[in-house]
């Protein structure tokens, strides 16, 4: 049985990831201040027959990610699948963006990347065996009113995960994204009714995402059968960036 970290995975899209992961896989469910959450993702997992535990990881602070795969490997797990999932917006039109508003986003949603994948990438080069996929977002790809900082971290991590897929393809590691579009989860919560409707008339699919249709592209690229797929950006946005 493979074992999988969840960055982010006690709510939303990580929350049916780790669900998802949790049919097949050992999955560790990374959390930072959601524990109560994450241990009923872990509850969820176990009551179905899977295997579970959940670990405290701040991505944006590499002590704490040294310290979590430090716990993760003193249970006698080494990660194999690792899905960069973790992420924060600080919204705000550019010319008014502070510094600090822009710091804060690319130190978790781009550096943490780095910290997570490189520690994991460690047991996976020794194992000749990994699966690297990061959430992005169609942000990163067409960009958006009043999230510069949250675009230019989310366009980072495709060239990034790219970067990776050259570099460890020959040791049959693969590194992907996906990049949902609007997915029905807290972050998009606050998007009043007539926004929302105006987000769906510009779908082909005319309905907002759940977050299991990204889980489910998820763990196919977690699979076995896909170690042909690497270095690829994955939409799933309902048509929204054809």
């Amino acid at each position: 049985m493979k074992t999988a970290l969840v960055t982010g995975g006690s709510k939303g899209i990580g929350k049916a990831i780790s669900l998802e992961l949790g049919k097949d896989c050992k999955v560790y469910i990374g959390y930072n201040s959601s524990k109560e959450k994450a241990e009923l993702v872990a509850k969820k997992i176990i009551d179905s027959g899977g295997i579970a535990e959940i670990v405290e990881i701040n991505v944006a602070n590499n002590n704490s990610v040294l310290t979590a795969f430090e716990k993760i490997e003193s249970n006698g797990d080494n990660i194999d699948i690792l899905i960069n999932n973790a992420g924060v917006t600080k919204d705000n039109i550019f010319p008014r963006m502070k510094e600090d508003e822009w710091q804060e986003i690319i130190q978790t949603n781009l550096t943490g990347n780095f910290y997570t994948s490189q520690r994991a990438l460690k047991n996976m080069i020794k194992n000749k065996w990994g699966r690297i996929i990061f959430i992005s977002s169609v942000v990163g790809i067409s960009g958006n009113k009043g999230q510069s900082n949250y675009a230019a971290s989310k366009a980072g991590v495709i060239g990034f995960a790219k970067s990776i897929s050259k570099e460890m393809g020959s040791r049959n590691i693969t590194s992907n994204v996906v990049a949902p579009g609007y997915i029905d989860t807290d972050m998009t919560s606050s998007i009043n009714d007539e926004s929302r409707e105006n987000i769906i008339d510009q779908l082909s699919i005319k309905r907002i995402g759940k977050p299991e249709d990204v889980a489910n592209v998820v763990a196919f690229l977690s699979k076995e059968e896909s170690e042909y797929i690497t270095g690829q950006v994955i939409a799933v946005d309902g048509g929204m960036t054809t």
